[in-house]
């Protein structure tokens, strides 16, 4: 297919330009700290409307980090960072971030409210409800979202008697209640228990068909917890980009084993995913997987020139 990347990662018109409509376009960005630590190294990525990444990989390799340059709360150090056609260091970041839903387990919500008024706290992504200023729309729309994420029975239930698992469905609801533009998952799956972890994934691929052309970002750990409606994977060690692509040339034994650097075992059935430590591997066998895929030879870029 004409100017498409192997990966699939990255389109081009044929003047050689970026396509101009992406949701996050990041060119060779770093972010180190005062100490000059890096945080993370030469990320060059590209998200499209209706793409659903996940970003994999093991702790400190820089998934936070990008989060919060793509969320707009960071501005890399170097290189150049666009975000919902909005290029960094021109425009107004407070308006970005209005334009990002956000789900994340250590969201705050007062456990006191109840689920509709949570939902509504999203349209100005306040903590603190402002029931003057709600009309009867929004009351609408937030009781709709409510049933969408399969929660409608809670509309009038306060926070602190939900489980984790609806609660984090709620927070779903009240990232898209101010009809976002791009969504951002922080580990959405952190701490709920199997039955609340498979309805917020079906939660989550629900949106494929709600929210066709809604751009989302996922940052997990584990493969069991990746919704089967993810189309594309990045994979980060050590600060870098390991490689990125298409979900199922990414999600293979031999890239996990590359990006957590043992023996893995991944296998794939009706769109989901596991992975496991490789027969006969211990903790105390040191083995480099390194060479399972030649990091050298394998450009995480691929005909980006």
């Amino acid at each position: 297919m004409s100017g498409a990347r192997r990966d699939g990662s990255l389109d081009r018109k044929r003047d050689g330009g970026i396509m101009a409509k992406t949701a996050v376009s990041l060119q060779d960005v770093c972010v180190w700290t005062s100490e000059r630590k890096v945080l993370i190294e030469d990320v060059t990525w590209t998200v499209r409307p209706g793409e659903r990444w996940v970003v994999i990989g093991p702790n400190g390799a820089g998934k936070t980090t990008l989060m919060s340059v793509v969320g707009g709360d960071r501005f890399p150090s170097s290189g150049e960072a666009m975000v919902l056609g909005e290029r960094f260091g021109k425009t107004d970041m407070r308006a970005l971030r209005a334009r990002i839903g956000r789900v994340d387990p250590n969201q705050r919500m007062l456990d006191w409210v109840n689920a509709e008024e949570a939902v509504l706290t999203g349209l100005k992504n306040q903590v603190w409800p402002k029931w003057d200023e709600w009309t009867p729309d929004d009351h609408t729309r937030a009781r709709e979202l409510l049933d969408l994420v399969g929660c409608a029975d809670f509309a009038e239930q306060e926070i602190k008697l939900l489980s984790q698992g609806e609660r984090q469905r709620i927070r779903i609801a009240r990232a898209l209640i101010a009809d976002p533009a791009l969504m951002l998952l922080d580990e959405p799956t952190t701490g709920l228990d199997f039955p609340g972890r498979e309805a917020l994934l079906a939660t989550i691929d629900d949106l494929t068909a709600t929210h066709p052309d809604l751009p989302m970002v996922i940052v997990s750990h584990h493969l069991e917890e990746l919704p089967s409606s993810i189309t594309h994977v990045m994979l980060m060690k050590d600060a870098r980009v390991l490689g990125q692509g298409l979900a199922a040339e990414m999600l293979t034994s031999d890239w996990i084993s590359a990006c957590f650097g043992f023996p893995i075992e991944v296998q794939a059935f009706n769109g989901r995913w596991s992975a496991r430590a490789a027969a006969g591997w211990t903790a105390s066998v040191k083995r480099h997987v390194s060479s399972v895929v030649d990091l050298h030879a394998v450009d995480p870029y691929p005909d980006s020139e």
